[in-house]
């Protein structure tokens, strides 16, 4: 066993029984819910028992989680710096552990758009928090303020726009796999947003964000 083997051996079973402590399981729990012995699990926390393939697949079903999880290895790529669309004042985080979410930062100026027809509407949902200054949200025919430090959370069928209220204001956006495919189908052709003035889209809408001197925003 190199090392490296050895690193992760260790891990898995520290995951194995931290996901049990979690839970508030005993050993005996856990190992009811595997179908394995007390001590069978007792010795494969402690290291005195080789993991077998098997009964890792019974123990991530009964933590609830899956193999790759439970056997996933300490990442080296812990930090992860941001693509900067510097045209449309966007910062975006990919998340590793689901390639299909994005994590978008934007600095607004403007408020929402007034006419229904410049508001958007695709699959998917959209989480977002205002870092600072006041959002308007629109929401179909609805309106709502969102303040600093407030978040809000709405499905993306509903006709949507977001802008700033008295003052720039930023925003911290988290989009699920659909959500993302809708702001791709306004992307141009070198892989950026494309400016979306008029689609009322969150991230997307209105004239590009203001920027500061060195605020890479």
């Amino acid at each position: 066993m190199t090392q490296e083997d050895g690193e992760l051996d260790s891990l898995v079973r520290k995951r194995i029984r931290a996901l049990r402590v979690a839970q508030g399981w005993s050993l005996e729990e856990l190992a009811g819910r595997a179908n394995l012995s007390q001590s069978s699990l007792s010795r494969i926390e402690n290291g005195r028992r080789r993991l077998a393939l098997d009964q890792l697949v019974t123990l991530a079903r009964a933590l609830d989680t899956t193999l790759d999880q439970l056997v996933e290895n300490a990442a080296d790529d812990v930090v992860v710096s941001p693509m900067i669309d510097a045209t449309h004042g966007l910062m975006r985080w990919p998340v590793k552990g689901d390639p299909g979410m994005s994590v978008m930062r934007q600095r607004m100026t403007d408020p929402p758009p007034d006419n229904p027809a410049r508001m958007r509407a695709h699959p998917g949902r959209e989480w977002l928090v205002v870092l600072s200054g006041t959002a308007v949200l629109m929401l179909g025919h609805r309106r709502f303020r969102v303040e600093t430090n407030q978040a809000a959370e709405f499905p993306t069928m509903l006709p949507h726009a977001i802008g700033a209220e008295g003052g720039p204001c930023e925003i911290l956006g988290i989009f699920d796999r659909d959500a993302r495919r809708g702001h791709q189908k306004d992307a141009g052709a070198d892989g950026t947003e494309a400016d979306c003035e008029g689609t009322g889209s969150p991230f997307t809408s209105g004239p590009p964000a203001e920027r500061g001197p060195g605020s890479g925003r």
